[in-house]
């Protein structure tokens, strides 16, 4: 199961890096994240861990398993029978950035977990998108 959506951001692209590497904040972003807990010390990169809490779910550890400073990070979430992976990319064009999220599930539980939670999960993943546009954006 994949879930994908890209959304256009009228900001510099160190702007929304920013908001999007800060996952502690993400609760201030979107309403699809209720608390995120960093579980290691130092900088956001390859290898970071965070508990993610989201409503009508329950809590999972995001483990960071690529990382493009400034473009791109990858993290994966595993539990029985699931292994989710969500890609985070922004492309920088003419000063528009494109900030483009993925979610897979893969394994043999993936169909079944698409299957109760696929609408929810897609209303999340575009309530995140529209949730980083709207904090990178400048208000007037």
């Amino acid at each position: 199961m994949r879930f994908e959506i890209t959304v256009d951001i009228d900001a510099p692209i160190e702007t929304v890096w920013g908001h999007l590497v800060d996952v502690e904040r993400w609760p201030q972003m979107t309403e699809s994240i209720t608390r995120v807990e960093r579980l290691d010390d130092g900088p956001f990169g390859k290898g970071s861990k965070a508990r993610v809490h989201q409503p009508k779910l329950p809590a999972a550890v995001w483990t960071v398993t690529d990382f493009d400073p400034g473009r791109a990070f990858t993290w994966e979430s595993r539990s029985a029978g699931v292994v989710t992976t969500g890609a985070h990319i922004l492309t920088e064009s003419a000063g528009t950035v494109s900030a483009r999220l993925t979610l897979d599930q893969k394994g043999p539980a993936a169909p079944l977990i698409g299957l109760l939670y696929g609408r929810l999960t897609r209303r999340y993943v575009t309530m995140e998108a529209e949730g980083l546009k709207t904090i990178s954006t400048p208000q007037t």
